[in-house]
């Protein structure tokens, strides 16, 4: 059953997304940021900060009415070093870096340098959507270059006019790349949505398509295996009534085919019911006791034997290892000859170790060939990332042992 449950869940994706998009937020601000945005931002108003402190530095006088002091120095800060926050406030930082650094072309003169950082706020506005911050940011700084430009008769460098017209055509250039670039965003993120979508349309397919095929193995199930397990254990029932109605003593192994024909079929049922959907009974290590009576009633003595405190296990580990000792007896029954068997349990602090030992003929020398039994039980330890060792052991007889950890889930 805990093979089935591992193939019901099998169609389930990876991930939730397709290639992973990484989700947005937005912020009071108006903006939006994503996780990798912050450093790339923080070096970029450094960068102009610092090109615009060496460009005031060594650039020629442009006929500002004030050199380079601390209130200069302080405009220049206040309209570059917010663009370390451009993505979270584009509207706030793109009139405070208009205002800010039109304010410090006009004390300065220093040129077209002190445009760059209003063509970044500039760009970032338009790029988030706020069109409207991005045009009264450049006009501020454009009418201020121009005011500064006719009162001093230079401009930012040669006619007041021409270099107005000039810083135009940039700002016109920075919104036209935020339009393209704002659409080219939009259209990654419809792709990724629609990809996301078809991903789940998939899941959906196939996980339809494995309930189907669950169903239609319920009903195969149900309707070959359930008659067929209800006559054997009507007939054993009938002989074995019959018996003690004759005043005769009942044999030990019709007594085992009654028992083993009611187990199977709770054991079918339970099956059915997973793939149905529905929660069966679980069968773990509270029905070791059942599980070895009904061995010993089938002519293979068993003893059982447990080590260390015993404590609640998950349901995948206590299933896993009833059905390995329960596959480990019944191999044993069937091809160990006359034998007994031992079964040992270890409770560890990170571990539950199960040993089923026989002392059958099985040879030594020989390599066990992996049948559906062994081949099952490694299936589902592997499943719990445990580990499994079955051979023959060097004194005789055939060795299962498994070891699970407590807290594995399948």
């Amino acid at each position: 059953m805990g093979r089935i449950r591992e193939w019901r869940g099998h169609v389930r994706g990876p991930r939730g997304h397709a290639y992973g998009w990484r989700d947005r937020v937005r912020t009071w601000g108006g903006g939006v940021r994503g996780e990798g945005d912050q450093v790339p931002d923080a070096a970029l108003a450094g960068g102009i900060a610092l090109l615009l402190v060496v460009a005031t530095l060594v650039g020629p006088e442009q006929g500002g009415p004030h050199g380079p002091g601390p209130v200069e120095y302080a405009l220049l800060l206040a309209g570059t070093l917010p663009l370390a926050v451009r993505r979270r406030l584009p509207v706030v930082v793109a009139l405070v870096t208009a205002v800010c650094m039109t304010a410090y072309s006009v004390r300065t003169g220093v040129g077209p340098p002190t445009a760059f950082p209003v063509l970044v706020a500039v760009h970032t506005a338009v790029l988030t959507g706020h069109r409207a911050a991005a045009v009264a940011a450049s006009v501020v700084f454009l009418s201020g270059d121009l005011v500064a430009g006719l009162s001093s008769g230079t401009g930012s460098g040669g006619l007041p006019q021409q270099s107005t017209g000039l810083l135009v055509g940039w700002f016109v250039a920075a919104g036209v790349m935020g339009v393209v670039s704002r659409h080219r965003r939009d259209d990654l993120r419809r792709a990724e949505e629609r990809a996301a979508e078809a991903e789940r349309t998939r899941e959906e397919t196939a996980r339809r398509r494995a309930d189907e095929e669950r169903l239609r193995i319920a009903r195969e199930l149900h309707d070959s295996l359930t008659h067929s397990i209800s006559v054997i254990k009507v007939q054993a029932g009938v002989a074995v009534h019959l018996a003690r109605k004759r005043g005769e003593e009942v044999s030990a192994p019709l007594l085992a085919i009654q028992e083993a024909g009611g187990e199977a079929m709770r054991e079918l049922r339970a099956t059915l019911e997973v793939l149905r959907d529905d929660e069966p009974p679980v069968s773990g290590l509270d029905r070791l006791t059942e599980l070895v009576e009904r061995s010993r009633a089938t002519g293979l003595p068993a003893t059982v034997v447990v080590d260390g405190e015993r404590r609640p296990l998950s349901v995948d580990v206590d299933r896993t290892a009833y059905r390995i000792i329960q596959e480990a007896l019944t191999n044993a029954a069937r091809h160990a000859g006359p034998a007994a068997a031992s079964v040992r349990i270890t409770y560890g602090p990170k571990e539950l170790t199960v040993q089923i030992d026989d002392d059958g003929r099985a040879d030594p020398g020989a390599v066990p060939t992996p049948g559906v039994g062994l081949s099952g039980m490694r299936e589902r330890v592997t499943a719990l990332g445990g580990r499994l060792r079955a051979g023959p052991r060097s004194e005789g007889g055939f060795s299962v042992r498994a070891e699970l950890p407590v807290d594995g889930s399948a």
